[in-house]
């Protein structure tokens, strides 16, 4: 069965191309050698150029952070990463950094990705991954946990570049009271007191 096969192979190969089977299996040979040689030169190419590209792309210098003053935390949430445009940013205990250096990290997909754009003083002091801890609020933290964050917050003074504060949105309740009270007061300074008036009597029975 397969030399029959291969007779009708043979002469098909005759009648269609005029060429005897081993010419014409030593042309497709030859043939199939250049294509993958042309492909394999002009394939590297074109991978090479793309990593290149990609290499200088990485190696672009960033730009030079951006003093931004005193911003809200929900201002601060536009600077997460998401938006290639802007500048990386992170707080701890009130205190914005840009950390695009450190993009790899804390960008989108990095393992701390979740810490940009926030005030992530708790989280970073427990070292926690939670919603719940992406806040600057560090009240009831023991020890341990505030000298944690403060090995933190060394660290991002001595490494980034700090860049604003995070406004703060607590309304200040300490110190003398305006309005009303003062009105009170004057009036009350103004009103004579009952020594004043026993003082006037005791004047008046003299006379």
């Amino acid at each position: 069965m397969a030399l029959q096969l291969w007779e009708t192979v043979k002469d098909s190969i005759a009648v269609y191309t005029g060429l005897s089977p081993g010419t014409f299996f030593t042309g497709l040979a030859l043939g199939l050698a250049v294509y993958y040689l042309l492909s394999s030169l002009f394939g590297s190419s074109d991978r090479q150029y793309e990593r290149t590209r990609a290499s200088a792309e990485e190696m672009q210098p960033l730009p030079p952070p951006v003093q931004l003053g005193e911003i809200t935390e929900e201002e601060l949430r536009a600077y997460d990463g998401n938006d290639a445009t802007k500048p990386l940013l992170m707080a701890i205990k009130g205190q914005i950094y840009d950390v695009s250096q450190s993009r790899m990290f804390y960008g989108p997909g990095g393992p701390y990705a979740l810490f940009a754009g926030k005030d992530a003083s708790r989280a970073l002091a427990k070292m926690s991954f939670e919603d719940k801890d992406l806040t600057g609020d560090i009240s009831g933290l023991g020890p341990f946990e505030l000298d944690a964050l403060q090995d933190w917050e060394y660290k991002f003074m001595s490494k980034y570049v700090k860049v604003g504060t995070i406004k703060n949105t607590v309304p200040v309740t300490d110190g003398p009271s305006h309005g009303e009270p003062v009105e009170a007061t004057e009036a009350h300074a103004d009103k004579p007191t009952e020594n004043d008036v026993s003082e006037d009597a005791a004047d008046v029975d003299k006379e």
